[in-house]
This record gives C-alpha cells, structure tokens and sequence, in this order.
C-alpha cells in the first residue's frame, strides 16, 4: 500500500482546519456533515470550506492509480516528493486526463467542469487535517480549473493513518450512485489491493458488488496485464505502463473466457491462444475480431502472414537435436507455445519503445514502422480467418436448410397419408409442387457437381437421382 509522509504545509492546514472546525461547532443552528464508511460503521465527520490553494491531491488515490506511471519522469519525481509543485501538477494533469491517454482532456472531466460552472458543488468533498484530498480530488481540479476560490470539504479525524484514508476513499468510491466509476484498470488494482491486505474474496466481490466468479477473472486478467508489462521492458529503458491497457477491458475479458474453457482440455492451446489474442489486443482489434483466434490461428493463418515475428525470437531459443548414430543434429521441433510467447514480447518491446517519450526519435520510429508491420500482417491473418469462418458458416447452413427440407418433406408424407386416407388428395397440385421439388434438386445437384471436390455418397446419390 502507498505510504507518504505530511506535506509541507501540514501543520498550518492542521491549525486552519481546527480553527474552521471550531468556528463551525460555535455556530448556532444546524451544522453541514457528510457521512462515510469506516469499518463497516458509519462515520459523521463536520463540513467546512477550505481554501484550494491550501489543498494538496491526494498521491495514494485509487482513481489514477494506473496512470501514474504515464509520464517516467514526473512519475520519479512523484516517489520522491509528491508534494512539490511539479508533482502537483503531474496529478492535476491525471486528474483532468482520460484513463486512456492523459495527454488529452477526458470528456467527462469536461460534463463535471460544465455542470459545476451551472450549479454549485452539490456534495463536499472530504480531506484530512493535513490538507489532503481524500475524495473530490477531481472536483478540485475542476474547481481550479473555474478559478474557484475555495471548496466544501468534510474532515476525517485527525488519528486517521493512511490505511485508514485508503479505505474510506476505496468505500466512497464504490458507492452504487456514485457519478463517476473508477477507470477499468484502476479497479482491478483496487481489487489487488483489498485482497493484498487480507480480505476474503467474497467480502471484497461484495464491497465492489460483483460475483465472486467475477473478481476471480477480474484478478486473472491483472496478473496478465502485469506479465505483459514485465516482458515489455526493453535494453534502451522502454515498458508499457497498466494505463495502456486501459480500453481493452471487454477483450480482456472474453480472453479469460476462452482462456478457462480451452484449458480444461488443454493447457498449451490455451496458452497459445492467449498469446496470439494478446498480440491482437495490443495492435488495437476490436473484440470481434480478437474472438477470430483459436487453437489453429497460428498455424493456419499467422504463420503465413508474419513469419519474421513467429521465428526471429524464438529460433535462437530452440536448441539443436543430436540424432544418435549419425553424429549430425538438426534443429529442434517448433514449440507453437514459445513461437506465440515470442512474437507478443516482440509486440510488447515494439510498444514499448513506441510510446517512450525520453528515446530518441530514430528508435521511436523504428518501433513505430514494427508495430505497423505487425498490424498489416495481423489484420491479413483476421481478414483470412474471418472469410474462412465466413465460408463455414454458410456451409453450415445449407446442411441446416436441407434438414429443414427433409422434416418438410416428412411432414409432407404424414399429410399425403391422411389426405388419402380421406380422399381429399388435389393430385394436380401434388403433382405440380413434384415438379417444382425436382427442378430445385437439378439445381441443387448441377451445383453440388461443380463445387463439391470429393463428392460423398450423399452428393453422389444427388447426382444420380436428378440425372434419372
């Protein structure tokens, strides 16, 4: 859990908040307070308005908590001292960004600032004696940003640790109402954290309200996201950070799906798929065509469209095979599994570097014109596998319509019985309709005859029958 030392200012916001508190209890008539949960039990802590510029963001807070690592070095410069205005205004820029991509406003920030620029602030934020925001950090920045002077805020007690802010902030922000969710990442991480602490898998799904079965996936798919960051790392300093994958969240989580499913029958197909969609996800296709990618994938379509990614990593790693007697080796079988693993650390560093800000631009582009490589070729592989499946699900379906056909036509004996049975056969009709069903098998056959490469006993007998 993040742990950081007072601010600067801690002890003239302290004396403030006290001298407000007090005022505020002096004061007749009702007095404005906020509630929170704090240990499973509701807390009233006093509302008081509080200067912004005595206000600090909070460093530790669950919102932005995957997107700290955005920029590297403001990043360093935030666990080095947090409450320096330059890391002050890196958690502003955060704050104000899209979980997706900080550098640009987030939409949403924009509806807060519209709506608090038309209507004062509907509900306090809460800080702590210090100055800290505990929540309404992005209030705040709103706030700023419409050159407010000052801000509603409830006060937590002064005895509260930092394990004590995290909770209460965790708590306020999963509130079913609340206006604003946390970004998809973040909540995972927030998950991470409560089940780092110690807390049971159902009290947590229950805190987060959601299954049980759906915070076990939701932990999965982070575990995964963290491996992916991990094998990113590159020589010259480049690594994804958990906000790139922010976006991903519906892929992400049909890839647990299929993941589940094709590992009861086996573990090395999963893997591979796993792999092969990873590399999908991160050169930004959608789910549609992510789901595209099963167990023959690699072989029947990537292999083809990107070899150099399938085998320039993974050769070096497959060590040669003596054969006995002949004093002569070869090269070691393919392992599908490490080919996959290869090509999406090669996707992954590719990335990596792209999104490096302190690289040069040489090396940027390079990683650049890979990563564009790599998505033509993916993008042919999908196209391939999406026609092929295309063309499975018609085949599918003329088999189903000429079911169709036969329960028809079986119905169609059961209506001739009963239609003799009491002489009321319109035998000019019935011979008509013959007529019409012997055309149609012409057709069906003529083109059975030309498509079909290996006819089967089936087709053979079509033939046969519209030839006689």
């Amino acid at each position: 859990m993040l742990n950081f030392n007072l601010p600067p200012d801690a002890a003239a916001n302290a004396e403030f908040v006290a001298r407000r508190l007090k005022e505020s209890a002096e004061t007749d008539g009702a007095r404005e307070t906020v509630t929170v949960d704090w240990n499973g039990r509701p807390l009233h802590v006093d509302v008081i308005d509080v200067p912004l510029r005595s206000l600090y963001y909070n460093p530790a807070t669950h919102r932005i908590r995957a997107q700290l690592g955005h920029d590297p070095k403001f990043a360093r410069g935030l666990d080095e001292d947090p409450w320096s205005p330059e890391s002050q205004e890196y958690l502003h820029r955060l704050l104000v960004g899209k979980p997706t991509n900080p550098d640009h406003v987030d939409p949403d920030f924009e509806t807060l600032v519209a709506s608090l620029k038309s209507v004062d602030q509907l509900e306090p934020g809460l800080i702590t004696h210090e100055g800290i925001l505990v929540n309404g950090n992005t209030r705040a920045a709103a706030l700023r940003q419409l050159k407010r002077p000052s801000i509603r805020v409830g006060v937590l007690p002064p005895s509260f640790t930092w394990e004590d802010i995290n909770a209460v902030e965790l708590a306020l922000q999963l509130r079913p109402d609340e206006r604003r969710d946390y970004s998809y990442i973040n909540r995972l991480i927030a998950m991470e954290e409560q089940e780092l602490m110690g807390r049971d898998a159902a009290d947590i799904a229950r805190a987060f309200h959601v299954q049980v079965k759906t915070f076990r996936q939701e932990r999965w798919i982070l575990s995964v996201i963290r491996d992916m960051i991990d094998r990113s790392s590159t020589p010259e300093g480049g690594q994804l950070a958990l906000s790139d994958f922010e976006g991903h969240q519906e892929n992400l989580k049909e890839l647990h799906r299929t993941y589940m499913t094709v590992s009861a029958a086996s573990q090395e197909r999963a893997e591979q798929i796993k792999e092969n969609r990873i590399v999908a996800i991160l050169l930004d296709f959608a789910k549609t065509k992510t789901r595209l990618i099963g167990a023959d994938f690699q072989a029947d379509y990537l292999q083809d469209n990107l070899p150099d990614l399938l085998t320039a990593d993974a050769g070096e790693a497959l060590s040669a095979v003596e054969i006995p007697g002949l004093g002569v080796s070869v090269p070691a079988a393919s392992d599908p599994v490490r080919q996959a693993r290869a090509a999406t650390d090669r996707v992954l560093r590719a990335r990596a570097l792209e999104s490096a800000r302190h690289l040069t631009p040489e090396i940027r582009e390079a990683a650049q014109r890979e990563v564009t490589e790599a998505r033509r070729g993916m993008r042919r592989a999908l196209d391939e596998a999406e026609r092929d499946d295309r063309l499975k699900r018609v085949r599918q379906t003329t088999a189903e319509r000429l079911d169709d056909a036969r329960a028809a036509i079986e119905q169609s004996v059961v209506d001739l019985v009963q239609a003799l049975g009491k002489d009321s056969l319109d035998e000019e009709s019935f011979d008509s309709a013959l007529l019409r069903l012997k055309g149609s098998m012409a057709k069906l056959a003529r083109q059975a005859s030309r498509g079909v490469s290996t006819p089967g006993s089936g087709v053979t007998w079509l033939i046969k029958a519209s030839e006689g």
